[in-house]
């Protein structure tokens, strides 16, 4: 059954060749071959052993994991930027979503049998500042657009992975991968056409925003990819270490433009709702990021994007039928 399946076999035609995956600032790391065992403990997801199902069954598994604890995601996270006075720290929310990812993570990664670091910390400090730069600016720019229109926007995101995956991994992609791209670009140029007319919250300062992220996104994935493969690094690894340095970002950066008091007391004034809002925020984003992870080992970035992209537009349904917006036939 898993011959006949499409999705996975693009996402092969579509891979590196073994040369091109291999990174260049540790050779003697880029160059070890992970065993068998190794290999099998990297799909090992929630205790779910990934690496004994079929190609069909795996794909199905972890989209099932994603499409079910990003879906909580990002009904928590509208609901915590509709509470009032919430609205304009994103990058507050971010700091204690790195926060919990970090603890989480480690907690995690002592519990391994091998919890030594293997990915150079030279390249996870690049990873952590694409990765508050995506996170942090997509959080923020909520404060400028509304919901639909963000995940609209985020769903462009398969442009520059596409060509990020061109530049940084000498990819080829099919007819179907970029036809899937065109499909999605439209969809973009329609629903932000019709949100600017219908919808007062519709902001440039937000499409910069967002547009920013997107440009970090495009390097991201495939970074992520690339050296998970070379270094035989495990999802928890990566996301101690990317969010863990993150989180070091984010509050230098709150420190420095005076945002983290003002931010501070806007959740202290009810820490139950704000804190526990943010827990379930932190919780579902990084279970849903282990299994994005597992998705982009097994079946390469662009892939994983696609599956993440349809997550967005089932976010998009749901946020229509909780949250009351204008709507047009457009």
């Amino acid at each position: 059954m898993a011959s006949s399946f499409v999705v996975p076999s693009l996402s092969r035609s579509s891979q590196t060749d073994e040369k091109a995956v291999v990174v260049q600032m540790d050779p003697v790391a880029s160059r070890r071959r992970p065993s068998p065992a190794e290999t099998n403990e990297l799909l090992v997801v929630l205790g779910i052993p990934v690496y004994k199902l079929s190609p069909l069954g795996q794909f199905l598994t972890l989209c099932s994991g994603i499409l079910s604890f990003y879906l909580l995601y990002g009904y928590v996270q509208e609901w915590i930027f509709r509470t009032e006075g919430l609205k304009p720290f994103g990058l507050y929310l971010t700091l204690v979503q790195f926060g919990f990812y970090t603890i989480f993570g480690s907690v995690e990664f002592r519990m391994r049998e091998d919890a030594t670091r293997r990915i150079p910390l030279r390249t996870y400090t690049l990873l952590a500042f694409l990765t508050v730069s995506t996170m942090g600016l997509s959080n923020a720019s909520l404060g400028y657009l509304n919901y639909p229109t963000q995940v609209i926007f985020k769903c462009c995101k398969l442009i520059p992975v596409m060509i990020g995956g061109i530049f940084i991994q000498n990819k080829r992609y099919g007819m179907i991968d970029f036809s899937a791209v065109v499909c999605m670009s439209a969809g973009l140029v329609l629903f932000t056409l019709a949100d600017s007319s219908v919808s007062p919250n519709f902001d440039k300062t937000g499409v910069v925003f967002i547009s920013s992220a997107l440009c970090a996104d495009a390097i991201i994935g495939n970074v992520q990819e690339k050296t998970m493969k070379a270094y035989s690094a495990s999802n928890t690894e990566v996301v101690l270490y990317s969010y863990g340095i993150g989180f070091i970002y984010l509050l230098f950066c709150l420190v420095l433009n005076g945002g983290l008091v003002d931010a501070f007391r806007a959740y202290a004034k009810n820490p139950l709702k704000t804190y526990g809002l943010a827990a379930v925020f932190s919780i579902t984003g990084y279970l849903g990021i282990l299994f994005v992870l597992a998705l982009v080992r097994s079946f390469g970035a662009l892939l994983a994007v696609t599956v993440t992209t349809f997550r967005k537009a089932i976010s998009i349904i749901l946020s229509f039928l909780f949250f009351t917006k204008p709507f047009t036939l457009q």
